[in-house]
């Protein structure tokens, strides 16, 4: 990078980072946008190459908490914060890899080993968001309750309001979420959980799976991965070896995997529209028939 290309990105925006990181810049561009969040490469003196964020400063901040509460672990591979402050998240540029058996096994022993570290309640102390969308964590102490009234519910909502899902499929969603409490499984204490762990928020780099972009709370740990087989995770199978090796899931949980994608798949409704809903109502119904 040359000592010009600040001012392309914005003079301001690395000026800005300098202030953030302690040290000066000395390259800046723009990386393309995502859910209303600009990205950037940057260039420090020390030698240090960022990924940074720009988006709304609450969101910033939910994500900077997501990933310390998660690093704090020291379980799986979770990039760490190097700034945060304002509109702006600074993060290390990971040296792009690929996914292999040996490296997605890994990642689902150190998934397991996260999620094992545990959480005070359902939800986090913090305001969430997912893809963009406000995420209630409201903190309580039963997951299958929790997952109705903070994941399943105000997005059924946000769906209905925006003529994307009709009364029938409301009814159809909340029937199957209602059956939570009796197709949940055994009892669990809440879990350390990314919370959207899709395919594309695992970055492979250096023989590991990085979980980023997360929209992190203490959840239920058949969630991260539901979510991961919902979009086609590579190499998932040995995800599922790694995982089960370190951390047994318990007894029936292949049945309750539509159960926990009724979240995820009501996030994408009201994100891309009815493009979605024979999905979600499709989920719905698997619950509802198992």
């Amino acid at each position: 990078m040359t000592d010009q290309e600040p001012e392309l990105s914005g003079a301001s925006l690395a000026a800005r980072l300098a202030r953030l990181t302690g040290v000066r810049v000395t390259g800046c561009a723009p990386a393309g946008t995502q859910h209303g969040v600009r990205h950037h490469r940057a260039t420090l003196a020390d030698g240090r190459e960022l990924f940074v964020k720009q988006g709304p400063a609450e969101q910033i901040a939910a994500e900077a908490a997501g990933l310390r509460w998660l690093g704090e672990a020291r379980a799986a591979a979770v990039p760490e914060v190097v700034a945060a402050g304002g509109d702006l998240l600074a993060l290390p540029l990971l040296p792009a890899g690929h996914a292999d058996p040996m490296a997605a096994r890994r990642f689902g022993a150190d998934l397991a080993a996260l999620h094992r570290s545990g959480a005070p309640a359902f939800g986090a102390a913090w305001t969430g968001f997912i893809a963009g969308l406000p995420l209630p964590n409201e903190a309580a102490g039963d997951w299958p309750d929790w997952y109705l009234r903070h994941r399943v519910l105000p997005y059924l909502r946000i769906a209905m309001d925006a003529g994307w899902l009709g009364p029938a499929d409301a009814r159809l969603i909340e029937s199957a979420a209602g059956r939570a409490a009796d197709l949940a499984g055994p009892a669990e204490p809440p879990s350390r959980i990314h919370g959207d762990c899709w395919s594309g928020n695992v970055l492979w780099s250096g023989g590991r799976g990085w979980l980023i972009d997360p929209a992190a709370h203490g959840g239920h740990r058949e969630t991260d991965l539901a979510m991961l087989a919902l979009f086609g995770a590579p190499y998932l199978s040995q995800i599922l070896a790694g995982y089960q090796e370190t951390a047994a899931l318990a007894g029936g949980w292949q049945a309750r995997v539509p159960l926990h994608q009724l979240h995820p798949l009501l996030v994408h409704v009201c994100l891309f529209g009815a493009g979605y809903r024979e999905e979600v109502l499709a989920a719905a119904r698997a619950v509802l028939t198992a």
